[in-house]
């Protein structure tokens, strides 16, 4: 199977296109799942949600969508089809779904809760603010670390991406570079930016064919289900293939940390003040940091 990632097409199973690795045989042992984590980068994990529950986030979701006009009405309003002219949105100041029953129910679950706090070692938080996405036909994430959004607090600061529904391989899912985690070059140049302070660019690449001929490794991806969730830390690239349909693919991300350590004051409180000078003024182009940095 041919699939997608920006201008390249790339052999699923291929020479650059891995699967991901499940890591639910190790639920249940915090000191396994942290090797794993340690060792790949990312913890991919089956129905860590309640599919129940995701399902009725998917609902104030797409209710939202329609209600803005984004939604084809020709098709079953769950099947999220794009009406024509609409784009993709993203979502994450939109508290009455953000901060909605239904959407906390999944992201802030008890459950989901406690397995960090046991992962973690500690008591554990997660970020007020909550990342939230339709991602359009044709669209894309573009290979990035998540700490030059996030790195004011500490480090160990976990992203859990959770598709809100199904996401098979041509709805654009997203994927992991292998090994990426281990980067100490880039780790100590492009993983020291702050896109507020800096105003460079956040993707690191758009290409992910470069990435792997400089660095090595494959793209791993996988097809996710409802429920299903992938975990990675600040330092782990990832991006998405391409969404090849014309359904939106839904997913949203939120963040995890110990209660006890720094936290980014832009994603806490009541009205976080996210980014505030990422994108004003003059911007630096990545390729041009990446040329400076020598990566």
């Amino acid at each position: 199977m041919k699939l997608h990632m920006g201008t390249r097409e790339l052999e699923l199973d291929g020479k650059y296109l891995g699967r991901l690795r499940e890591a639910n045989d190790l639920m249940g042992n915090p000191e396994a799942l942290r090797a794993r984590m340690q060792e790949d980068g990312y913890l991919l994990i089956r129905k860590l949600h309640d599919p129940q529950k995701v399902k009725a986030v998917r609902r104030v979701l797409i209710d939202n969508l329609d209600a803005n006009g984004q939604i084809d009405r020709s098709h079953p309003l769950d099947e999220a089809w794009i009406a024509p002219g609409a784009r993709g949105s993203f979502l994450g100041g939109a508290k009455a779904v953000t901060h909605s029953p239904e959407f906390l129910a999944v992201v802030e679950a008890p459950e989901l809760m406690q397995f960090f706090s046991d992962f973690l070692g500690g008591p554990s938080l997660t970020y007020n603010y909550k990342w939230l996405r339709a991602v359009g036909a044709g669209d894309f994430t573009g290979a990035h670390y998540d700490v030059v959004y996030m790195g004011r607090g500490t480090r160990n600061l976990y992203t859990v991406w959770t598709p809100l529904g199904d996401v098979p391989f041509r709805k654009g899912p997203l994927a992991i570079l292998e090994g990426s985690q281990n980067l100490e070059r880039v780790k100590a140049t492009y993983g020291q930016m702050d896109v507020d302070r800096d105003h460079v660019t956040g993707w690191f690449s758009n290409d992910p064919l470069e990435l792997i001929e400089q660095y090595g490794g494959r793209w791993l991806t996988t097809e996710f289900e409802m429920g299903d969730a992938l975990i990675f830390g600040m330092y782990t690239m990832h991006g998405s293939l391409n969404n090849e349909t014309q359904t939106y693919r839904l997913s949203c991300d939120t963040r995890y940390q110990r209660a006890d350590e720094p936290v980014d004051e832009r994603w806490i409180g009541e009205n976080p003040i996210a980014h505030y000078g990422w994108m004003q003024g003059q911007t630096i182009p990545m390729e041009e940091a990446r040329k400076r940095w020598g990566v």
